[in-house]
């Protein structure tokens, strides 16, 4: 049973771990850790045991606590000490019981077929949350895992893969993995944003594009990445860098196809600390711009995204049809991540330098079919514990040219790769 389970749970912790960091995993003394599975797991990703909180070193990457909580006698104070040492980068990676387990774990110690272990508290997933919070750390993921614990062939895989993540069904597992931010200063000054801004078709957007777009750093800069376009797009960029010299305007042309290739292209010439996605159509206005800058530098979000689905929207601004898209997508995403989404499509996301060359270094997880973008970030930020935020913006209707979207062709590709994220995220 304890070489199924532990194969079972690192399976999932695994998920939440990058290619490389500095990964430790808290086992005190007193603990029962000799389990093989739990050292070659540890071996297997380069994750170091510490026996005491105090040699935890400052800054580090990912803490585990597998169980832990249920030995802590005073885990506020617990958690202050994880607090010293962390970083605003830092993440910790929390297993516990469900409490509805409780008398089947008591029966499977007292039968033998479970180590007598010392567990003193059982606290329901509202409690952990409120501790956390109390010292300073932020939850950003919280899911429950393993209906079976017990290995029978071909049983135990269905019924942990596809029946446990299941929403009626997900709340009788015997385990929860929750991870956790702690609430830190990410800027030491004002930091200035890299603008990145697509653009297909969209001649007579770029220079008001320019015009609009507020100042929010002391050094911001605006990249214009143009797509093969067939009106005078790109004669239009040169133009407008020309005619407003005193602004750190950069242009350049893609390589490939789609928006996540220019996307890609224009970070890759960024060089601010928070990059910022600004469609040309201009749909969302630049002047709310600001709104994400603010999220961003008081650490409220780690991506902030844009939410066309709250406010109401002008009459043409989208498609009834595309509508029903976003809402069906927004749905799919809260229960894949399991985090709460109201609109996955809109084209404006913001996050720091640092974190999308994270999740750009980790992309080859759910593997090179993007070709909007979007998806790449949402499914990466949320898979390395990054805290998402939506912003309500008001939507507005395209005042030039058409949509760059085909919604069949488009929306078949998002329903693939909902359905690959979901067999890398949830039906695990």
């Amino acid at each position: 049973m304890r070489r199924y389970f532990y194969t079972l749970l690192y399976k999932y912790i695994s998920i939440f771990l990058p290619s490389s960091g500095s990964f430790f995993e808290y086992i005190p003394p007193d603990c029962i850790s000799g389990e093989d599975i739990k050292k070659k797991f540890r071996k297997k990703i380069n994750m170091e045991a510490i026996d005491d909180i105090e040699n935890l070193p400052d800054n580090f990457s990912h803490l585990l606590l597998n169980g832990i909580i249920h030995y802590e006698r005073d885990l506020n104070r617990f958690f202050e000490k994880i607090y010293k040492k962390s970083s605003s980068e830092s993440r910790i990676i929390i297993t516990y019981y469900s409490s509805l387990w409780k008398p089947l774990i008591n029966f499977a110690t007292f039968i033998g077929i479970r180590k007598k272990t010392p567990e003193k508290n059982w606290i329901s997933p509202n409690d952990i949350k409120n501790i956390l919070f109390l010292e300073n750390f932020e939850t950003v993921f919280d899911d429950s895992k393993v209906l079976f614990p017990l290995y029978i062939p071909f049983l135990s895989n269905f019924f942990n893969r596809y029946i446990a993540p299941l929403p009626l069904i997900r709340h009788l597992n015997l385990m929860h993995i929750l991870i956790a931010r702690p609430l830190k200063e990410r800027f030491n000054k004002k930091p200035s944003v890299s603008i990145v801004i697509p653009a297909r078709n969209e001649e007579k957007n770029i220079e008001e594009a320019v015009l609009r777009i507020p100042k929010m750093g002391d050094d911001d800069e605006i990249i214009f990445v143009e797509g093969h376009s067939k009106d005078n797009t790109w004669e239009e960029i040169k133009r407008v860098k020309e005619k407003y010299k005193e602004l750190n305007i950069i242009i350049a042309q893609q390589d490939g196809k789609g928006k996540g290739d220019a996307v890609r292209k224009g970070f890759s010439l960024a060089t601010k600390d928070i990059f910022m996605i600004l469609d040309a159509d201009l749909t969302v206005p630049p002047e709310d711009l600001p709104l994400f800058y603010r999220a961003i530098t008081e650490n409220k979000g780690e991506l902030v995204m844009g939410s066309r689905l709250v406010y109401p929207m002008e009459e043409r601004a989208m498609r009834f049809c595309n509508m029903i898209g976003n809402k069906f997508f927004a749905g799919a995403f809260s229960f894949i991540l399991n985090q709460r989404f109201k609109d996955t499509l809109c084209g404006t996301k913001v996050l720091t330098k640092e974190q999308y060359n994270l999740i750009m270094r980790e992309r080859g997880y759910f593997g090179d079919f993007d070709p909007f973008g979007d998806f790449d970030i949402i499914f990466g930020a949320v898979r390395m514990g990054l805290k998402v935020r939506e912003i309500p913006i008001r939507y507005r209707e395209r005042k030039y040219g058409d949509t760059n979207i085909n919604r069949w062709r488009d929306g078949a590709i998002l329903l693939k790769m909902s359905l690959y994220a979901a067999r890398k995220m949830k039906f695990v």
